[in-house]
């Protein structure tokens, strides 16, 4: 099981967003750490082949994810950070229509769906429309859509965001056992979330990667330093 990037740049008229930017990711969650504008969300779309790269190749156990993005897609977890919901739906009614559209039967589907809204802390308010509820509470929706097809990739773009302590207590938790057998790209620019559950860190700035190793007691000091080396 292996998600390798190779020399990828993404360009947006004339900005480059991510810079011939190389990783090689195999189980284990790696915590994507940088400014807000250092390109995260723009590798994250092009690692869930939501967009292309400008230049580069990403491949999924050795396929082109741009030639060939089924097989990446049939076992692919992704929450965007601009996550929208469709408020007139209650969260098990969105979780329905999302778990069709990734081609899980209407029973397996109900039963998983039931299983992650445990998970999410949302069990008591499953029948409520989407509209009622806190960014929070959307934020752990689309935690669970993510996690809807069991996902062997895993890729989350800022996805504490809104969560109390309680909660992003219980998401590293669960992201901690998740990375055990499957890959989980974290996306923050929350060093603590990154700390607590990342084995491996990397470090973006300007679109370009300025670290990639393993997590460490210092590394709040690491990513400060880091960062303001690469704006000098």
């Amino acid at each position: 099981m292996r998600l390798a990037v190779r020399e990828l740049s993404k360009t947006y008229a004339d900005k480059r967003a991510v810079d011939r930017l190389s990783l090689d990711l195999g189980p284990g969650v790696v915590g994507l750490l940088g400014p807000n504008g250092a390109g995260k969300s723009s590798l994250m779309r092009v690692l869930a082949t939501v967009t292309r790269p400008s230049a580069g190749v990403v491949t999924w156990n050795g396929r082109d994810i741009v030639a060939d993005p089924e097989p990446l897609r049939r076992t692919l977890g992704y929450l965007p950070q601009d996550f929208g919901v469709y408020p007139h739906l209650s969260a098990r009614e969105f979780l329905t229509y999302l778990a069709a559209a990734k081609g899980l039967t209407a029973r397996s589907a109900k039963a998983r769906i039931t299983e992650l809204l445990q998970l999410v802390n949302l069990a008591d308010v499953g029948r409520r429309p989407l509209g009622g509820f806190s960014g929070g509470m959307r934020r752990r929706v689309g935690i669970a859509q993510a996690l809807l097809n069991d996902p062997r990739v895993l890729i989350l773009d800022e996805p504490t965001a809104g969560l109390d302590p309680e909660e992003r207590t219980r998401f590293r938790d669960l992201l901690a056992d998740l990375g055990r057998d499957r890959i989980v790209i974290l996306s923050t620019h929350i060093v603590s979330d990154v700390e607590a559950i990342a084995g491996r860190v990397a470090i973006v700035s300007g679109g370009r990667l300025l670290y990639d190793g393993p997590s460490r007691g210092d590394l709040e000091q690491l990513y400060l330093a880091t960062v303001a080396g690469a704006r000098r």
